[in-house]
């Protein structure tokens, strides 16, 4: 029977984020402003609605392009609003636009927000080896850090806490229980890349 962290068992969609996406080195820029956006969504949530709503989250938000979403104008957040599947807070859709304009902005500072993101780890993921979900941080130094830079950008929702779920969730971090099969398929593939 395969082994995988506790907090994903029994639910479908749960243990198929957990195996495919939680924890994979992410580099794309689209895909790390949407975890960074549906992050400060999850705030006061569980992470499993933000992924049941993922899908309606990508249509209503124009797939996170950030160029689209600095546009947004009052009609537009009207809209998202309205919009009953996704999340319908007024304070987090305004701080998506905010964030979509300090994004590009760190984007055309840095050439990507990737370049931005990974120099605080030097382009190495951090390999911790936790024994069971109770070890693990709901936040470390580093986030403090990466939440305290974001914020003098501009970027909102983005406190040490979401921001160490947004490092765990996009590959900074493997946070994989050392039971887990994913935790040593994670650290192989890392190996692999250095190697070739």
């Amino acid at each position: 029977m395969t082994k995988r962290c506790s907090w994903c068992e029994g639910n479908d969609l749960y243990i198929a984020y957990h195996d495919t996406e939680w924890g994979v080195p992410i580099h794309d820029d689209r895909v790390l402003f949407e975890f960074l956006i549906l992050e400060g969504m999850q705030a006061g949530l569980s992470w499993i609605t933000i992924l049941k709503k993922r899908p309606a989250f990508r249509i209503a938000f124009d797939n996170f392009d950030a160029k689209k979403i600095v546009k947004y104008d009052k009609h537009k957040i009207k809209e998202l609003l309205a919009n009953a599947e996704i999340i319908r807070n007024k304070l987090k859709i305004h701080s998506a636009i905010e964030n979509a304009n300090a994004f590009l902005e760190t984007k055309q500072e840095y050439k990507t927000f990737s370049k931005y993101l990974w120099q605080f780890v030097d382009d190495q993921p951090i390999n911790n080896h936790w024994k069971n979900k109770k070890e693990v941080p709901a936040k470390t130094e580093l986030s403090d850090a990466i939440s305290k830079d974001l914020k003098k950008r501009g970027f909102k929702f983005v406190g040490s806490t979401i921001c160490y779920a947004f490092m765990q969730a996009v590959g900074i971090v493997n946070d994989h229980t050392t039971d887990c099969f994913r935790h040593r398929e994670l650290i192989a593939s890392l190996n692999a890349k250095q190697v070739t």
